[in-house]
């Protein structure tokens, strides 16, 4: 990210210097700037609000559910792992805690796995199957609800704010399937073969994830805390269901559209509000205190809003510059005859570039696109979903090779940027789908 972003400011200045946009250039950075604040400002509400409907989910042991769930899965995926060994409940914990967007929960677990898959590692220094495939999962955006990115769409003001969700979960399910089928079809090849990359010495094991480890007791107690769902709650909730079904059809008879056009228009006004009355009745048929178990997610929201603001200002100021200096104009132009055989708008061309590396810069990147072109514009659609369906790639390889000083990382790179690919290739079907 560091040489993306002095590339983009030299790029800017270098450019105005020959194209005479020297003046736009400067106030670009000053209204950048200001900009960046008055997002994140924006952004505040709505992190809080379902920060605070995910911690509620937490409270109600839905992340255990979906560990149940998961198991099944877990072991035809992973089967070098003892179903009973710490790293398949490692494992699971940390894709249920993704899937529910759940990234301090996740992080933690992710940590542990790999220090539990390193135990089963019989070549220390070089990244085993599971590791690999592991990573591959993680990389290919499995979270289920992208509501950052809504949270977002909703502070630029949006109409469809929902609209990405359905394309943003197809998506995933595409980067991950292909993730997981190039990991399984490379681990086999003999230039991949880990007794080729075995290290001559063994390294010594890493203290450096120490810290975010710590938290998994705290995730994993909070996690347990859940109540058995009681009969009443659970009959509220079927209630409402069947309330909800009947109102549904009613305004299906209602709605003059018809067909798919229907069931978009529905998905996307009725998903969210829906979605609110779900967690507060699930959480309330398991016993959980909703609103106190909001309030104190909703907190974590704050602590978001002050980590955010830095990587905000630097991203929309270096990308406000290179636009207003004239250079990605040359260069769309040029790309567009290119892009435009796929139908990919050049517009899009910096997410996918920017999002395996950075996913502060990613978020900066799609915002920016956002106000340049519209929340509601095809462009501004289009990064919306591939922010949701695609990982920081360069990031979770570092973090989790890194933490168990594991050098050779085999075909680990080649899986991930694989489902970095179809994410994006898939974000651009479903969107026009979807759009």
């Amino acid at each position: 990210m560091n040489g993306i972003f002095i590339a983009l400011i030299l790029g800017a200045v270098l450019t105005a210097a020959f194209s005479g946009t020297m003046p736009e250039v400067s106030q670009a950075g000053i209204e950048s700037a200001k900009q960046a604040v008055q997002i994140a400002i924006g952004l505040l509400g709505m992190m809080a609000l379902w920060l605070g409907f995910m911690r509620v989910l937490q409270d109600s042991g839905v992340m255990h559910s979906i560990a149940r769930g998961l198991a099944p899965i877990m072991r035809r995926l992973f089967p070098d792992v003892p179903v009973e060994h710490p790293a398949m409940g490692a494992m699971i914990m940390n894709m249920a805690a993704n899937i529910l967007g759940l990234g301090n929960a996740a992080t933690p677990f992710g940590l542990k796995a790999m220090q539990e898959l390193d135990k089963l590692n019989p070549h220390k220094g070089v990244a085993t199957n599971s590791m690999v495939l592991f990573l591959a999962i993680n990389t290919s955006g499995v979270a289920v609800l992208p509501l950052g990115v809504v949270a977002i769409r909703a502070s630029l003001g949006a109409e469809n704010t929902a609209g990405i969700i359905v394309p943003t979960i197809l998506a995933t399910i595409c980067s991950t399937v292909v993730g997981v089928l190039i990991a399984k079809s490379l681990q086999g090849r003999a230039r991949f073969a880990p007794e080729r990359h075995a290290a001559a010495t063994e390294p010594k094991t890493s203290e450096a994830s120490s810290s975010l480890a710590d938290g998994i007791p705290k995730t994993e107690s909070v996690a347990a805390q859940a109540q058995p769902a009681s009969k009443a709650g659970l009959l509220a909730l079927g209630i409402f269901f069947v309330v909800l079904m009947i109102g549904l059809t009613l305004q299906t008879g209602r709605d003059p559209a018809t067909g798919w056009d229907q069931a978009r228009s529905i998905l996307s006004s009725w998903l969210l509000p829906t979605l609110m009355a779900f967690i507060v009745l699930f959480g309330l048929a398991h016993r959980v205190k909703v609103y106190e178990s909001l309030v104190q997610g909703a907190k974590e929201g704050f602590s978001i809003f002050i980590m955010i603001i830095p990587f905000l200002v630097a991203i929309l100021v270096a990308v406000g510059m290179i636009r207003a200096s004239g250079a990605l104009d040359w260069l769309i132009a040029r790309l567009q005859p290119v892009t435009s055989l796929v139908g990919f708008p050049a517009e899009a061309l910096q997410m996918a570039l920017v999002r395996p590396l950075s996913g502060s810069g990613a978020m900066g990147v799609m915002t920016e696109t956002m106000i340049q072109y519209g929340p509601d514009s095809f462009p501004g659609f289009l990064v919306s979903v591939m922010n949701g369906s695609t990982e920081t790639t360069f990031y979770v390889l570092a973090l989790y090779m890194g933490s168990i000083h594991v050098r050779a990382t085999r075909h680990a790179l080649a899986a991930c940027l694989a489902a970095d690919v179809t994410g994006v290739a898939a974000a651009l079907v479903w969107s026009r789908l979807f759009y």
